[in-house]
């Protein structure tokens, strides 16, 4: 058997979003088709439709902005049968849509995204999250980003606790060419040149996928995860301020993160690590001048509600 990481990120555009996220969401093989059957049919359940199959995308940043709270809270909430046939209507006939269908669609939307993380719960579904701070000093080498290293390294602690037999693929949303084949190279030379790497690389295959995420279920649900903890979850010195009524779906990331004990000197009972990882340097060790400062400090399990 095996777990797909499906890999997304928020942020890294350096618009409005708070934190730069890249986060992943790794499923095993014999509950992959199970989810997305689910979130197939949930589709058609809240929009009438698979959206996805039409010109839409569900994308976080479409289905959780801020005006959708605010529509869904205009009107009180709609029978289910009700709302969807509004919702449906609504998507349809999108020029002039009515009060009514647009507060049902904007219920619908926050419903969804609410049932997606609950069923990832039930498939056992785990997070994983680089959360890159505002003020990160930048690589200028060609090295492998930090927060793609710390990503595979939670990555790496999870598989491992695994029967030995289980591998871990990465898959990420496809990007232009170019950029493509960079990632790929670095990942390579992280994989096959470095120790540490090479080490990971008896557990994760070196080299990635990628796919179009309008097409691929476990992508856009690293977007909703990267969206909802850039926006909402607040661990481990990130201070920035955050959307209160993202709550419920923040809580539910949370409770999707990946708990590891590492062995480490010092450390007789192992070292706790978090899935999380929040990051305040993106250089390699290799530009850093002091090499005692890593430039990570490890999620605590402290949900900071400010």
């Amino acid at each position: 058997m095996s777990y797909f990481l499906f890999v997304d990120e928020s942020g890294q555009d350096h618009g409005p979003s708070p934190y730069e996220v890249l986060a992943g969401v790794a499923i095993q093989d014999t509950r992959l088709w199970n989810l997305i059957s689910d979130l197939k049919a949930a589709e058609r359940s809240f929009f009438g439709a698979r959206v996805t199959l039409g010109p839409g995308e569900l994308k976080a940043t479409k289905l959780l902005k801020r005006k959708t709270f605010r529509l869904a809270r205009q009107l009180p909430a709609f029978p289910i049968m009700e709302r969807t046939a509004l919702a449906e209507a609504a998507i349809l006939e999108g020029e002039r849509p009515t009060r009514e269908r647009l507060t049902a669609l904007a219920q619908a939307k926050v419903d969804y995204c609410t049932y997606v993380l609950a069923r990832c719960a039930v498939h056992n579904v785990r997070f994983f999250a680089s959360i890159v701070l505002p003020d990160a000093e930048r690589p200028t080498g060609s090295m492998l980003r930090k927060d793609y290293a710390y990503l595979f390294e939670r990555f790496y602690y999870f598989v491992d606790a695994q029967p030995e037999h289980e591998r871990g693929f990465v898959i990420f949303d496809e990007i232009e060419g170019s950029r493509a084949q960079l990632l790929s190279d670095q990942m390579s030379a992280y994989f096959e040149q470095t120790r540490t790497g090479q080490r990971r690389a008896s557990r994760i295959i070196p080299e990635p996928f990628f796919v179009h995420s309008e097409l691929t279920t476990g992508v856009q649900i690293a977007d909703l995860v990267a969206y909802v903890i850039s926006w909402n979850v607040r661990v481990g010195g990130m201070d920035r301020p955050r959307r209160e009524e993202l709550d419920p779906l923040g809580l539910a990331v949370l409770g999707g993160r990946h708990r590891a004990v590492v062995p480490r000197v010092g450390y007789p009972d192992g070292f706790l690590v978090w899935s999380f990882a929040v990051i305040d340097d993106l250089r390699p060790r290799t530009e850093i001048e002091d090499d005692h400062q890593r430039g990570v400090r490890e999620a605590s399990m402290e949900y900071v509600m400010a």
